[in-house]
């Protein structure tokens, strides 16, 4: 005997779409009809009204998100930096411009003076 398929809410096509389109389909109205966890009161009692509005029906809280779901999902890489060295790798670079732009703006100063000065003579 066959296993059988969950299609879910997608049987009501019937046989027309597709079986990629309808699971998908199936996999984002799962998501969506799903009670999701409140950014506010952290109450797993928020549902969908309407396109991108939901409601908490703990808290009262009314607010928007995402079309199906009230945020994206957060991939992580394997490997991270530490935000640290990040952040100083990024001072760095920023202290080492600054420093040439510095020279660079004196540097054509000091010639635009000497040339309006050896115009002026």
């Amino acid at each position: 005997m066959a296993k059988e398929k969950k299609i879910g809410s997608t049987k009501r096509f019937g046989p027309r779409y597709g079986r990629r389109i309808k699971k998908r389909f199936g996999e984002i109205e799962a998501e969506q009809r799903k009670l999701h966890k409140c950014p506010y009161c952290n109450a797993v009692k928020v549902k969908r009204e309407s396109v991108g509005i939901w409601n908490c029906k703990k808290c009262g809280a009314k607010f928007t998100g995402k079309a199906y779901t009230i945020s994206k999902k957060v991939i992580k890489d394997v490997e991270e930096e530490p935000i640290e060295e990040i952040q100083e790798e990024q001072e760095e670079d920023v202290e080492e411009e600054s420093d040439d732009d510095i020279e660079e703006s004196t540097e054509e100063a000091e010639e635009i003076k000497e040339d309006k000065e050896s115009t002026d003579e």
